[in-house]
């Protein structure tokens, strides 16, 4: 599927992590922020302020976490073994997608939807690396993005939230 200048975030198709389809609509009203993670990055301790962002936001931010292998091949585990990490070693809850490509050839139609102008209406951006942020407002509107070292409970991401 390629995301074109037509489509809505909302339309994009992704599966969660356990492989059913999540109907990305579902959050129309609250802010969206996705991220690519990693279980074996530096920035990986970043799970634990994300689970604690969706919890003081429930009400109007959905946090999507969404494993990516392409950046120093530090999420190479399987979807249990992703599972697994992040609830045992963060208490994640929050939504994880399935693995996908966030770059390149095989890059999945929600990345090209948050890195293209031409598609998401704002601006153009690229993945530097893991835990870049995406933050979508509450219309299914690109908002901003982050770069890794933006931490998920920064002013510059709870300032849209408050």
């Amino acid at each position: 599927m390629i995301a074109t200048a037509t489509q809505c975030v909302y339309d994009i198709k992704i599966k969660s992590l356990q492989g059913n389809p999540i109907d990305l609509g579902l959050f129309k009203g609250k802010k969206i922020l996705f991220v690519n993670v990693a279980s074996k990055c530096g920035f990986t301790p970043q799970y634990r302020e994300l689970q604690e962002l969706q919890d003081t936001y429930k009400e109007s931010l959905v946090v999507v976490g969404v494993p990516c292998n392409q950046f120093g091949s530090q999420e190479p585990g399987s979807a249990n073994d992703i599972q697994e990490f992040c609830e045992v070693n963060y208490g994640v809850s929050f939504l994880m997608t399935e693995k996908i490509d966030i770059k390149g050839d095989t890059q999945h139609p929600l990345y090209a939807w948050l890195t293209k102008k031409s598609l998401n209406g704002k601006q153009n951006s690229n993945v530097r690396w893991n835990f870049q942020k995406y933050l979508i407002d509450e219309n299914g509107d690109f908002l901003n993005y982050y770069f890794s070292i933006t931490k998920p409970l920064s002013s510059r991401i709870t300032k849209y939230l408050k």
